[in-house]
């Protein structure tokens, strides 16, 4: 890849592209905020203005505290599942450790010095957990187990470890706040609301709704900070209401320039330190997807993918907050020959027969697994529908997918 395109890259993660902009501005409300709702009293702006705001914003130093509260309405078995999904280097692992943040409220420090040095502190319990990236160098420490992950990108390379452990430092505010606004498009009304308060901050807040009908998301509303456009809290609301589905923002922020020895890292005497390549090769993760991950890691359930050499296909189905992906495993199994297999283990079974509602259709017959975000249509004939749309819209997807 061109030495350009990943400086590009580099800036996307700190500043939302000027290009979103435009790209919205057909979608965007240009109406400007009436009511404040007992939040600060803020100049008016259009939904247009903030996201320039958002996309002109050059805050790259920050450091302070934030809190992750998800709540999916994941089954407890599936909730049991989480963290040991995927590629694991033991409990250091930095996939395994954001693979937990699925589920429940957790805390953690966070502190940034523009793109190549990035911090963050997880505090659940007292045992801490510490991800760090530091130029070339990404390490992931665990307190408790006294292990460490270290993953170094490859010498000549310009952030050569993007896709890597890098990526796995996007959990704060602004990282999921420039996600949600680079893939608004025409399938999405974006205005403004209340004016609110976020960690002693004044902010606007801008409400990103669904055009679409029959997705499981209500709206997404971003708080930017009104004076330097930095994203301070996302909220992901369901369309059926209750307490947000996501709910990420910053508690304690300050702008100033972190220390630099912040960002340093030793691993202490006596740790155990296991290295990305290792850890992959370890668990012959190589050439396979994270869904495909997923189900191996439960028991009998490799089947469905093929089992290690699966090469299962992949198909997007839809547009915008109505997108669906269907799973071509190409396994060859379905759930109907899963449960008849007398081989299959009896924690798949159970597994397997706990899974929600029977339903049929063109497709065939199979099962909807349901939380409060995704749904997943599994097939008896081995597919697999999956898409952040409720189960009568999934149901339809998947009949009329060719």
């Amino acid at each position: 890849m061109a030495a350009n395109t990943k400086t590009s890259r580099k800036a996307a993660r700190y500043a939302v592209p000027v290009a979103v902009a435009g790209v919205a501005a057909a979608t965007v409300a240009m109406v400007p905020a009436f009511a404040n709702a007992g939040g600060p009293d803020l100049p008016k702006v259009t939904a247009q203005q903030l996201i320039e705001k958002v996309a002109a914003s050059d805050v790259q130093q920050l450091s302070g505290t934030a809190k992750l509260s998800t709540d999916l309405g994941l089954p407890t078995m599936a909730s049991g599942l989480l963290g040991g999904g995927g590629v694991t280097g033991g409990s250091a692992d930095p996939q395994d450790k954001v693979a937990q943040l699925a589920n429940g409220t957790h805390t953690f420090r966070v502190a940034a010095d523009g793109p190549d040095r990035q911090k963050l502190t997880f505090l659940d319990g007292k045992d801490e957990y510490s991800l760090v990236h530091n130029g070339a160098d990404v390490w992931g420490y665990d307190s408790k187990s006294n292990e460490a992950f270290h993953e170094k990108e490859p010498q000549g390379s310009e952030r050569g470890g993007d896709k890597k452990a890098a990526d796995r430092l996007a959990s704060s505010p602004q990282q999921l706040a420039q996600e949600i606004l680079k893939e608004a498009g025409p399938t999405t009304d974006i205005s403004v609301g209340d004016t609110a308060q976020v960690a002693g901050r004044d902010a606007y807040q801008l409400v990103l709704k669904p055009k679409q009908s029959g997705s499981t998301v209500g709206s997404v509303q971003i708080a930017i900070d009104a004076k330097n456009g930095v994203p301070l809290r996302v909220q992901l609301l369901a369309a059926k209401g209750g307490k947000p589905i996501v709910d990420a923002g910053f508690t304690k922020v300050d702008f100033a320039k972190p220390a630099a020895d912040t960002f340093s890292f030793t691993p202490p005497k006596g740790a155990k330190v296991t290295e990305g390549s290792d850890a992959a090769r370890e668990h012959g993760a190589e050439g396979k997807g994270d869904g495909f991950k997923a189900l191996d890691s439960f028991p009998g359930l490799g089947a469905l993918t093929g089992g290690a050499n699966g090469k299962g296909d992949v198909k997007v189905l839809g547009e915008g907050w109505a997108t669906v992906a269907r799973i071509d495993t190409g396994a060859g199994k379905g759930l109907k020959d899963m449960q008849n297999d007398k081989n299959t283990p009896k924690e798949a079974q159970q597994f397997l027969n706990s899974l929600g509602d029977k339903v049929s259709g063109k497709f065939g017959e199979g099962r909807v697994v349901s939380t409060r975000l995704v749904n997943a249509l599994i097939t008896d004939d081995g597919k697999v529908y999956v898409g952040a749309v409720t189960k009568d819209q999934l149901v339809k997807t998947a009949d009329s997918a060719k």
